[in-house]
């Protein structure tokens, strides 16, 4: 940003800020396009089970939130622009990889060059979006930047849909590999080298300061409580995919149904942080653990609704599938929940860094997410595979069945009957992450009043 004597608000930035968002937006669009369909490719096409699915998927979706912490030093040594070139040149070449070649060795190598090129991104276009703007205009910055992430990941999930039903899984990779080549020649054409905005640190040293978070009791409690929060929002892509279309049939649109998410964030994320503005922050993480677990038992009472409206509930001038009004309603209430946490979350996490530790800690602030998808990715493989399996997997009489049920000519197998109760499980992970933040507002508490009362008697000797 030009120097001026007297800072003033305004929305006008560099060039380079609106290259690096324009970037973000190609990339953004074509990971959340090949992250809706992933568990439901590799299991479709490549042919890994429920399981095996489940475990692959963890570890890319965990990893992609670490791994960037240590990729953003490398970064910051070999400068943002190659480190830009190299990320989408590895991601063009994963993505077209992934959908080229249905081998199961070649798409863990596939996702390996996602997770490495993708860890590359985030902190290198963060550290532009900060580098192109002041400390007066940089909250206007990050929003422009927060609202161009949700535009690319609408956009993905949204183009996944008729990729999926008119073409094939695969050629959503392909598009994915597109939107990466478009971002490698923005990259390549327009993207002028920016240093970083602060001092530049070794991956030893940020090795240490990851075990310095990791010694912090408090904070690290406190992760460990909110990832019962994104281990069920996680199951938009984990789960609900092959929950829909198992259930509902092939003209299911989970795609389009994972987008419910962000546009309620968009919506409500702003009103509702001025709106809990003045309670503690550990409060308004409270009220989104109260209301996730009432998003997974929404999405289980699918059969309820079923039993009194048939397969079809009237809703004004048109009728939705049981199962498709509350799996929309369930990530509806997940996107509330949602604004209730973030924001006051990244704020009780700056809070607990000590003075100078600040990025430190807001670097691994997404730990909770990590832990969240590792296990809820795992569990969700299992899950699926106990109560809504793989038809085509199935005896041959009971596929036949099944597609008869999913035409309204019988009822449903019985190795579905029970299809709902994965959400009941997600749902006690929602009461225990609650449970547990009681009981560590409680303890803490208590130890803030003796910490206080114990200075203020020593004030007073």
């Amino acid at each position: 940003m030009d120097k001026q004597s007297t800072p003033v608000l305004t929305w006008r930035f560099p060039r380079f800020f609106w290259i690096a968002n324009g970037v973000e937006l190609f990339e953004r669009a074509a990971y959340y396009g090949m992250f809706i369909a992933l568990t439901l490719y590799l299991t479709r096409e490549v042919g890994f089970s429920d399981i095996e699915t489940g475990w692959i998927s963890a570890f890319f979706a965990a990893l992609i939130y670490l791994a960037p912490t240590f990729t953003g030093a490398l970064a910051d040594r070999i400068g943002f622009r190659r480190a830009l070139i190299a990320a989408f040149t590895l991601l063009t070449g994963g993505y077209f990889l992934l959908g080229l070649l249905q081998i199961k060795a070649t798409a863990i190598l596939a996702l390996f060059l996602i997770l490495l090129g993708g860890s590359f991104v985030k902190p290198v276009i963060t550290g532009t979006v900060a580098k192109a703007s002041d400390g007066l205009n940089r909250a206007r910055a990050y929003s422009l930047f927060y609202q161009v992430v949700n535009i690319g990941a609408f956009l993905g999930k949204t183009a996944a849909k008729p990729l999926r039903t008119e073409l094939g899984l695969k050629y959503i990779n392909f598009y994915s590999a597109s939107m990466a080549l478009i971002a490698l020649l923005l990259v390549l054409l327009f993207y002028r080298n920016v240093d970083a905005v602060q001092k530049r640190t070794n991956l030893r040293e940020t090795w240490q300061g990851f075990l310095q978070v990791l010694s912090n009791t408090r904070f690290m409690l406190l992760i460990l409580i909110t990832a019962g929060f994104w281990l069920i929002q996680g199951q938009l892509y984990a789960s609900m995919p092959k929950y829909a279309l198992r259930m509902i049939g092939e003209h299911a649109a989970p795609e389009w149904l994972a987008n419910i998410n962000p546009l309620m964030v968009v919506l409500f994320v702003v009103p509702i942080t001025h709106l809990v503005r003045r309670i503690r922050p550990v409060s308004s993480i409270a009220i989104a653990l109260l209301l996730i677990p009432f998003s997974a038992l929404m999405i289980s009472a699918s059969p309820l609704l079923e039993s009194i409206f048939g397969t079809a509930v009237p809703i004004g001038a048109i009728a939705l599938h049981p199962i498709t009004l509350m799996l929309g309603l369930g990530i509806a209430l997940q996107g509330l929940a949602e604004c209730f946490l973030s924001p006051r979350y990244l704020e009780f996490a700056s809070k607990q860094a000590p003075d100078g530790k600040e990025g430190l800690y807001m670097g691994f602030s997404h730990l909770n997410i990590f832990f969240a998808w590792l296990i809820g990715f795992i569990a969700s493989g299992y899950l699926l595979n106990a109560f809504c399996p793989e038809p085509t997997l199935l005896p041959l009489a009971v596929q036949k069945q099944y597609q008869a049920a999913l035409a309204g000519q019988a009822p449903m197998p019985e190795v579905y009957a029970h299809a709902h109760y994965i959400w009941y499980v997600f749902a006690g992970v929602g009461v225990l992450a609650f449970a547990s933040l009681f009981l560590f507002r409680w303890i803490t508490d208590r130890i803030d009043r003796r910490k206080a009362q114990e200075e203020g008697d020593a004030g007073q000797l």
